[in-house]
């Protein structure tokens, strides 16, 4: 049992009410802890939860500190929980202010010309969806260990001390990009878990994630900046050698180019010229897989020509395609597949156009610094289970934006079965995302291993996994804790409309398929955060 109303015959803490929970601490690290009923998380019922390792003893040389801080990054709304989901069910892109104007579309035209403009403008209001869609709710105030910009969380060193920052992202709908200027970092654990020591200049972090860096601090002054990827602002704080003059205020930093979406984020690739008369209609391909990597450009020309841009069937256009048939997946899109995930990053860009840059995991990195990449991480010690998985579980995310509906598979949480598992399983769980939305898909009471390229033995464990727009994320999971443990996007109101599932993890018989042991609860619903939130 690990709090979620629903799950193991738990029905929450009522009001005025106590609950009593007994864990064993078995393992070290930065968490954190936060409601999963209605939209409380998002109201500020959240916070840091640091384990020690014994006696504080660092797991390797390289990890001795002599400052350690965590740094709690959130999103604060005027708005209740309740109302943005209102809002949202009444118009999806209601928080969408930023939208591209005249002006850009001239600027579109001067780059790559009227006829492509042209093009690309119908493909994207047809579909009836928007390129500056990074996020769903907009007008946040970012907060750094619940401090605005203006009151500048600070944390205090000496010349020539080593500091451990303990990053969470402890947001309701906000994935940063975070940066110290002219201090590099080392990071040494993600999602609370050690990992070889990796040096960077920055990293993006989704909601639920935690990263722990260390760093040596040689000026006297730094800037901590986590910047909202739809940049739309930024949390903001401070670290600062105790011996010199306080600096009292921040200099807010400028923000980077705004990052629009693209064909490649509908897993499409972002050369449309051969595309020329494709038949955007999606209405029939449910479960289109959009990793295109392995399609050659030869094999993308010959299965793509002849089609057209005629999408005036595509008003509402469902997000989920997960009943596209074998056979016609194998008559239009054979040979793809899955391997696009680790070719996906937030390289350093060179080629910027005026104050905007393509791609969902563009982070305008400057030319010549390091970004962490998932394909960077590798697990500290050797994983104990490296066996090959015994079957896969397929996981596809999608949606409905014209209604607001996030799906697995193809359902909502009150509509579809749970997934089951037996007790010391070693499965594959296959994210495959349909829609143009990055999702942090989280596991409870579970670390999953991602395979990222390295070794089964390298591979590092984490709990929440990033899946890009139009890409697939696989992990390795070992069964080992019975139970039902909720899997769902760590987004708040993505979850709260419907992207979220069980999994039971259950012993049986040899000679049985079927869990024994644990009865599921029935599903709840989840069409608004007046309901259960579950995370």
């Amino acid at each position: 049992m690990d709090g979620v109303p629903g799950f193991n015959q738990f029905d929450g803490i009522a009001p005025n009410k106590t609950y009593e929970y007994k864990f064993k601490v078995r393992q070290n690290g930065t968490y954190w802890y936060h409601s999963h009923s209605k939209g409380q998380e998002q109201e500020g019922l959240y916070g840091p939860l640091v384990i020690y390792p014994k006696n504080r003893t660092p797991l390797t040389v390289a990890e001795k500190t002599d400052k350690d801080y965590v740094v709690l990054l959130s999103d604060f709304h005027d708005s209740t929980s309740d109302k943005i989901m209102n809002n949202l069910k009444k118009e999806a892109d209601y928080y969408q202010n930023r939208r591209e104007t005249v002006f850009d579309v001239f600027k579109q035209i001067k780059k790559d010309g009227l006829k492509a403009t042209w093009q690309d403008r119908s493909m994207w209001n047809q579909m009836r969806m928007l390129k500056t869609d990074m996020s769903d709710v907009t007008k946040y105030t970012f907060l750094m260990n619940g401090k605005t910009p203006e009151q500048n969380w600070t944390g205090n060193f000496k010349t020539g001390e080593k500091v451990r920052l303990r990053f969470i992202n402890a947001s309701a709908m906000s994935f940063f990009d975070v940066r110290i200027p002219n201090l590099k970092m080392t990071v040494v654990s993600a999602d609370g878990q050690p990992v070889k020591p990796v040096p960077v200049d920055e990293f993006r972090i989704g909601t639920a994630e935690t990263y722990d860096v260390i760093v040596e601090p040689k000026q006297s002054n730094y800037q901590i900046e986590a910047e909202s990827i739809d940049r739309s602002g930024f949390s903001v704080g401070s670290l600062h050698d105790e011996n010199t003059p306080p600096i009292n205020q921040i200099k807010m930093p400028k923000s980077r180019p705004r990052s629009l979406l693209t064909m490649e984020d509908m897993g499409m690739g972002h050369d449309m010229s051969s595309m020329a008369g494709m038949n955007h209609d999606m209405s029939s391909m449910k479960g289109m897989d959009h990793d295109m990597s392995p399609m050659t450009d030869s094999s993308k020309d010959q299965s793509m020509s002849g089609m057209n841009h005629d999408m005036s069937s595509m008003k509402g256009m469902d997000h989920d395609m997960s009943s596209m048939t074998d056979s016609s997946k194998d008559q239009s899109m054979s040979g793809m597949n899955h391997g696009m995930q680790m070719t996906t990053s937030n390289a350093p860009t060179q080629e910027k156009n005026g104050d905007v840059v393509y791609g969902w995991a563009n982070a305008s990195t400057p030319v010549g610094q390091k970004a962490l990449q998932y394909s960077d991480l590798q697990s500290l010690k050797p994983q104990p289970d490296t066996r090959a998985p015994e079957r896969e579980m397929e996981i596809r995310l999608g949606g409905n934006m014209e209604r607001y509906i996030w799906t697995i598979n193809g359902k909502k949480f009150n509509e579809t079965e749970p997934f089951k598992v037996k007790y010391g399983e070693r499965i594959r769980l296959k994210f495959v995302n349909d829609s143009m939305m990055a999702h942090p898909m989280h596991l409870h009471g579970m670390f999953m291993q991602l395979e990222n390229g390295q070794d089964p033995s390298n591979m590092p464990n984490k709990h929440t996994i990033i899946v890009p727009p139009g890409k697939t994320v696989t992990t390795l999971l070992t069964a080992d804790e019975l139970g039902e443990w909720a899997i769902h996007c760590h987004l708040l109101y993505h979850m709260a409309a419907g992207m979220m599932n069980k999994l039971i993890v259950a012993n049986v018989d040899s000679n049985d398929d079927d869990t024994k042991s644990i009865v599921a609860q029935p599903q709840t619903s989840h069409e608004g955060v007046n309901q259960h939130a579950h995370h």
